[in-house]
């Protein structure tokens, strides 16, 4: 039983605090986790973005460690110094880019050690770069417990790299169904949007959600939209196109836009707070992405009620069920996009019925609450591992 007057400490390192699902889950499970289970603090190994004000838990540090590009000794130096101050009794890592950090868990022999893994990027789409595995096979006998936020991902750790099975949990997120969820009626100022990207009755609005990066591909919306209006040429005065979301591909994809002459169809919306309203301003959802670990923004659009048109990567197709809640296609194919969306385009109805199996498929599924406990039982596990197989856990 735990005698100290605080709740154990857990420090989370993650290499940013900014847009992006890995920072908004791990903020969802802070700000939901009862504050007398575990005490947190952020360590970002760069910078906290404006994301941060996101954090609404009590006394949550978040410290920034502003890593310079390449191996930057210095920055171990930093990170072993708060964590020396912070003696947290868990350290939890995610993603390749702060995995190493966990070497320093060899000056913590007390310390609990867990690391996520969400997803990939554009160095190693299908997580097969020899290289990367063989630090995470070096670094596992320091790491207690590996999290993965999809199956796809859980079986990735355990037969591409060579993670013992026993040593993974999967956990997907969650998506919070009071924000997210349709409107009863057909809304047409829903969100602070441009006249002409209003949605109408003789309107459709397709939308996207995310950090505008290479890895996202929405350049492929860009291309099989131009296809669309090249193909129906009646549709230039009713499809409309928003991405939402910032970054490094932004000003890239402002180039294609003005390329294919899609100014009037598309709208960079940029970063944008209040997303449930826009997903609710929308007819139809897609993402094109390269790769994915579990999609927050295609958990929060199929509890809005939209249909989803999602490439077939990742954890994508253990939550878009082809034909019932959506349309999976091969990523990067723009023929495959194109058709997808012409179908959705023009059949009302079974935009409709998609939408209302997605939301009923997230309500029963896909609960923050139960994420944040599936997380808890993992940290319980780790440092009262007699009380939980006795069933004797003191909160």
């Amino acid at each position: 039983m735990r005698q100290s007057s605080q709740p154990p400490q857990l420090v989370h390192i993650i290499f940013a605090l900014g847009t992006g699902g890995l920072e908004n889950g791990l903020v969802n499970i802070i700000n939901r986790c009862p504050p007398e289970r575990y005490r947190h603090a952020i360590i970002c190994l760069s910078q906290a973005e404006d994301f941060a004000r996101r954090l609404t838990a009590p006394d949550v540090e978040v410290i920034e460690l502003h890593k310079k590009p390449g191996h930057d000794l210095g920055m171990y130096w930093r990170l072993w110094r708060h964590l020396r101050r912070l003696r947290p009794a868990i350290v939890h890592t995610r993603n390749l880019a702060a995995l190493e950090t966990q070497i320093l868990g060899l000056l913590m022999p007390r310390c609990k050690r867990v690391h996520g893994e969400h997803g990939r990027d554009m160095h190693d789409l299908d997580g097969s770069n020899r290289k990367y595995n063989s630090l995470r096979r070096f670094l596992s006998p320091l790491i207690h417990r590996f999290v993965a936020v999809s199956q796809d991902l859980s079986r990735w750790l355990t037969e591409t790299v060579g993670i013992p099975a026993d040593k993974v949990t999967q956990i997907y997120n969650g998506v919070d169904t009071r924000r997210f969820a349709p409107v009863p009626d057909d809304p047409t100022d829903v969100a602070d949007l441009p006249e002409g990207f209003r949605r109408r009755s003789d309107r459709l609005v397709i939308g996207t959600v995310g950090r505008l990066a290479a890895v996202k591909d929405q350049r492929l919306l860009l291309e099989a939209m131009h296809r669309l209006l090249a193909e129906r040429p009646e549709l230039r005065d009713t499809l409309r196109l928003i991405i939402v979301g910032d970054g490094p591909e932004r000003e890239a994809l402002i180039t294609r836009i003005e390329q294919l002459s899609l100014q009037d169809s598309v709208w960079l919306a940029g970063d944008r707070e209040d997303i449930p309203e826009l997903l609710r301003a929308l007819d139809l959802f897609a993402l094109p992405s390269l790769a994915e670990g579990i999609s927050n923004t295609i958990l929060e659009a199929m509890a809005s009620g939209l249909p989803v048109v999602a490439s077939s990567v990742g954890g994508n197709p253990e939550l878009v069920q082809e034909e019932q809640t959506g349309l999976l296609f091969p990523a990067g194919d723009e023929e495959a996009l194109t058709h997808a969306l012409n179908r959705l385009i023009d059949d009302l109805p079974l935009r409709q019925a998609m939408g209302l199996a997605a939301t009923a498929y997230i309500r029963r599924h896909f609960d923050w609450q139960r994420t944040v406990e599936s997380y808890l039982a993992v940290y319980d596990a780790l440092l009262y591992p007699e009380t939980i197989r006795s069933g004797v856990r003191e909160h």
